[in-house]
């Protein structure tokens, strides 16, 4: 059994069958548990991690989430590398259901989430500028693109608070501003991993135009689900053999996030 892992995925339930040799370990972090037991095995020759955003009963809604817990125990079993898939809503009308985006930016709309580690003894400012690792996500473009997906290089993610959907004219301002895709749960996931100096690459599917993109009644929940449920096979695949692709030796700016910073306690 493997007991540490190089690279965490951290998506739905429809990812459990994603590894062999699969072991689940019940983790603790000074931030609670983690959203469920973390599935540890292998994907080819590479050790992984799993991680149901969620639960695996899907009880955590996107505000709930225990974000910190979840990349802490990534962290503490070896992970320097996670995948992020996750369903999203599309801002621009070309980017219809079924489009893969790897986004490049990111605009946090939420309120009142835990979003760092360093919230006592003294601060710590991490440069953000750049959200996502660009090896993970020059790898994850090329995978997608490998796999026939219609697939986005670049655009912004605006996460919102959530579990509403966006009003209209939220949608219509989010469009106006230039934003590709909005999504609940891609923040402050980001942030903490880039706090641990983890890689964090953000594969979005896109199961629907956003409300304020096309006439009609707007998004529901079940036709999220539905969608996200007839491509979660492709989907696992996908991050599969993405999985396979992440170079083993990191040579991006990630890792070095902390250089030069005096950390208030040790990390894992």
């Amino acid at each position: 059994m493997v007991t540490r892992a190089d690279i965490g995925v951290i998506g739905g339930s429809g990812f459990y069958s994603l590894l062999d040799d699969a072991e689940e370990i019940e983790l603790a972090t000074p931030y609670g548990p983690p959203s469920d037991v973390v599935t540890v095995g292998r994907i080819g020759s590479r050790s992984v991690a799993f991680i149901p955003r969620h639960g695996r009963d899907h009880r955590f809604p996107p505000h709930r989430i225990p974000y910190r817990a979840n990349l802490w125990a990534l962290r503490s079993l070896g992970v320097r590398q996670v995948l992020a898939p996750s369903a999203v809503g599309s801002l621009r009308a070309e980017y219809g259901p079924g489009a893969i985006v790897i986004p490049d930016q990111l605009v946090d709309r939420t309120s009142g989430r835990a979003q760092t580690y360093y919230d006592i003894d003294g601060a710590v400012h991490v440069s953000f500028a750049d959200p996502y690792c660009p090896t993970g996500r020059s790898t994850a473009v090329a995978t997608a693109r490998a796999g026939g997906w219609e697939t986005v290089d670049g655009g912004t993610l605006v996460v919102i608070e959530g579990p509403r959907f966006s009003t209209r004219a939220e949608s219509q301002w989010f469009a106006g501003n230039g934003w590709s895709i909005v999504g609940m749960t891609g923040f402050p996931e980001a942030l903490l991993a880039r706090e641990l100096a983890l890689c964090y690459t953000s594969v979005s599917l896109v199961t629907d135009h956003d409300a304020g993109v096309e006439a009609g009644q707007g998004v529901t929940h079940d036709e999220v689900l539905e969608f996200f449920a007839q491509n979660v096979t492709r989907m696992r695949t996908l991050v599969s053999e993405a999985v396979q692709s992440l170079p083993e030796d990191r040579t991006c700016p990630c890792g070095s996030a902390l250089d030069g910073i005096k950390l208030p306690f040790e990390l894992p």
